[in-house]
């Protein structure tokens, strides 16, 4: 059992293996270009779907 980042299990499960330092190193850096794209922050508050159901909870 290993303890792995995300973006490190991504690219082991890509490879069907754990990467090599410089596998590693050459997905991060696809990655982190494109870093704006796959991190982001779910704003619930700002997805109708989310925010309809939210006005009907109580506490």
């Amino acid at each position: 059992m290993y303890l792995a980042s995300a973006e490190l299990a991504a690219i082991a499960s890509k490879l069907g293996r754990i990467p090599t330092v410089a596998e590693y190193a050459a997905d991060m850096g696809v990655i982190n270009k494109d870093s704006s794209k796959i991190y982001t922050y779910l704003n619930f508050d700002q997805i109708e779907e989310y925010a309809d159901v939210a006005k009907g909870v109580t506490a």
